[in-house]
This record gives structure tokens, sequence and C-alpha cells, in this order.
């Protein structure tokens, strides 16, 4: 009788486990980025009272063995690894995680993996978990490149931090000339566009195009004030472009040098800009078509200075610094990790997971490749937990454990019944 004892205590202690677990399944209903975990049970030890007879034909049958089971334990606990739903957010610093994959963080000299995406900036402008966790992953060296194949670093989107001015170096043209046949009046036209030194200054810089006595050809004149007064030409004398008469496309789309600046100290001697033309017969070309004047700078490579003002995380982890003079550049990488054996991650708390000898070792990896997730800017993978599957298993378990308390005071009774009989 002491073995259906020990057998009930054994369920009794089994359905205990399982309402624990439950009932953190529950408890974290509303927790971003929670899995949810399940309980697997196995059978303990047997005892075997009589073995298995092989027949004897025509003399006696073959007979099964008797064996008494000694209870139930729990096996193993597992993690739900299905998707949570995604819920938006407009947080510029929340991620989800659309697919496989963890983000990979570091918190007192420990790595540990996480898909709760509900990130914050630290005073030191280092990208968080809510517990403090640093997420990792790539940034650029000071020529802007990011070497993904390097060691993971703390990821820092320092606010207000400055970006260096840039001269400009090479000015776009797009648009349209009216078509030109050489006789009248010649009309002329004019684009403007402001260039900057070395330093961000200023340069404003007029493009002038005159029509020829030369059917479909053009004089381009550009001029700069000079600071120390007057006005510099930038182009030599008898600069032209020109045209084909029948399609209207540039007949040559060489860059014109624009040179002579004069009175700008933040720029080297000798400095010159690129005038450029898009090829002829893309959509961005300059042409010559009936119609009204469309020429103008469609873009300059110069910039003055700026700081940055706002930042946004691309869907394969790629953080884009927004600065306020209008440039963006690459401020890090995010990466994310994925195992060979997600089940063996062992769950520390704080929604981290932590690799073991069964997970195997992680793969790290950009996201949207390699079979890993897309990343979801501004929202936040929600818990996983399906409710009405744990109010279903609750009732289970505690019809299980009542059921083994019934088994327990059953054996007492029979235990009482028997010593009275004494």
């Amino acid at each position: 009788m002491t073995r259906s004892l020990s057998a009930a205590i054994s369920g009794i202690d089994a359905s205990q486990a399982w309402l624990d677990n439950i009932g953190n399944n529950i408890a974290n209903v509303d927790t971003v980025g929670y899995q949810s975990t399940d309980i697997q049970f196995a059978d303990l030890l047997y005892q075997q009272q009589q073995s298995a007879g092989a027949p004897q034909v025509g003399v006696n049958g073959g007979t099964n063995p008797i064996e008494i089971g000694s209870g139930v334990r729990v096996a193993s606990t597992g993690i739900n690894f299905t998707q949570g739903t995604l819920s938006q957010t407009g947080v510029q610093t929340d991620l989800a995680i659309q697919g496989q994959g963890f983000l990979v963080v570091q918190q007192g000299g420990n790595t540990f993996y996480t898909r709760a995406g509900n990130l914050q900036l630290d005073a030191a402008g280092e990208l968080v978990t809510p517990s403090g966790a640093i997420v990792q992953g790539w940034t650029p060296n000071a020529a802007g490149v990011i070497n993904t194949s390097g060691p993971l670093t703390n990821l820092t989107i320092p606010q207000g931090q400055a970006a260096n001015p840039t001269a400009t170096k090479n000015i776009n043209l797009g648009g349209n000339l009216p078509a030109w046949n050489g006789s009248g009046t010649a009309p002329s036209y004019t684009a403007t566009v402001t260039a900057f030194d070395s330093l961000g200054g200023q340069i404003p810089i007029t493009l002038t195009f005159t029509a020829s006595t030369t059917p479909n050809t053009w004089s381009v004149v550009a001029t700069a004030p000079n600071p120390a007064g007057g006005t510099d030409t930038l182009t030599p004398a008898g600069t032209t472009i020109s045209f084909n008469g029948t399609t209207g496309q540039m007949t040559s789309t060489a860059p014109i040098t624009l040179s002579g600046f004069t009175g700008y100290n933040n720029l080297p001697a000798g400095y010159t800009m690129n005038l450029d033309f898009p090829a002829a017969g893309t959509p961005q070309a300059v042409t010559q078509f009936s119609g009204t004047s469309t020429i103008q700078v469609t873009s300059q490579d110069g910039n003055a200075s700026g700081t940055l003002d706002g930042f946004t995380i691309s869907s394969n982890g790629e953080i884009v610094g927004n600065y306020s003079n209008g440039n963006t550049q690459p401020l890090g990488q995010i990466a994310l990790a994925q195992f060979a054996n997600d089940q063996g991650l062992a769950k520390v708390g704080n929604l981290l997971y932590q690799a073991t000898l069964n997970s195997g070792a992680p793969q790290l990896g950009l996201a949207g490749s390699g079979g890993l997730g897309t990343l979801v800017g501004g929202a936040v993978e929600t818990s996983n937990v399906n409710l009405g599957t744990q109010l279903t298993d609750l009732i289970v378990a505690q019809t299980a454990y009542q059921a083994n308390t019934k088994v327990v005071s059953t054996t007492s009774t029979v235990l009482q019944s028997l010593v009275q009989m004494a």
C-alpha cells in the first residue's frame, strides 16, 4: 500500500508543478515578448512482480509481465516559440522580430538573448532593455563602414551628436531647356544652388543657360559672389552644351568643371566642383524638348554641420541617423542570433535566455538573411500565451491534483482498516 501513497504523492508534486507553470503563464499573459512554457511528464520506475513467460506449444500459453508503477515525474519543460502577435507602438526604439531569431544583449559581463523588443535609450545613449541589458551589434568605423564580420559591441545612439560639414564636390542637373533652332531672340534661363565649403559655409552659385546662334547649342556660365567683393566666373569662356535636334537628348554628358573660387578661405587653393549631367535617355536626363524650361539643380553632395535629431531602424537592423542638415548616415547594425536547438535555451528571468550545452552555439547574422526573421520598427511582439488553453489546463491540473489526494485519503482509510483488524 505504500506504493500507492508514494505514487499519489509524486502525482501531487507533478500536478503542483503543472499548476505552477500554468500560473506563471497566466501571470505573463500581458508581458511583451514572453514565450509560454509547457510541462512534459514521464512515469517512474516499475517493480516487476512477474516476468513474461514464453509460450509452450501444446502445454502452456505465453504470459505477459506483471509490473506496478511507482508514480510520475516532471520530464522536461518546453518553450513555445510560436510567433506572438505584433503590436504597433509608434515608439522608434521598439523592435519586433518577425520570424526566427533573438536580439543579443550584454548585462553584467554576460551574454543573453531575448525576443522582447521594448527597448529604450539610457543616459549614455545606449540601446537597452527595460532591465538594463545593452543591445549588441556592429558600429561603423571612421569611414562610416560597418564590418558585420567583426566582434559585437554595445550599440549607442548619441542624441545631439554633431555631423561634420562636407565641401561640395558634385552638383547634379536635371530638367528641360525649351527647344531652340537658332532664330529669333536667344532665350536665357537660370538655376541656382547653394554649395558648401569645408567648414559648412554657404557658396551661392548661379547657373545661366543662354541659347546661342548655333541651333541646339547653349552656353553655360556659372558665377558666385566673391566674399571680398565682385563676382567670380567659375566656367571657362565658351563652355557649351549641345543637343540632338531630333531626339532632344544631350550629345555629350561629360561633366563641366567649376573652378576659380576666390575669397573662400575654407576651400583649398585650386578647389574644383563638377557640374554633372545624368546619362542621355534616362528619366533624369537634361533634355531640349518643346515647352517651358524646368532646368534645375537636383542635388549637390556638400552639407553644413548638423546634429543628430532622430534615427530609424530598417527591417535588416541597420540604424540610420537623421541629422538637422538633412544628411543621413549609418550609426550601427543590430545583430540577431539563432540556435540549432531553441528548446535548449535556459530562461533566466527579465525575458532573457542563456545558451546551454544543448542549445548549441549562437549563429549570428543580419535580420532577413540566413533564416533569420526581419525587424519591424515601432512595434513589439506580445505574449504568445493562449489564455483559453491555460484555463482549460488549469481545470485538468486541478482535477489531477484532487484525484491524487483522493488516492492518499483512500489508502489511509484502507491502512486504518488493516490496523483495526490486528
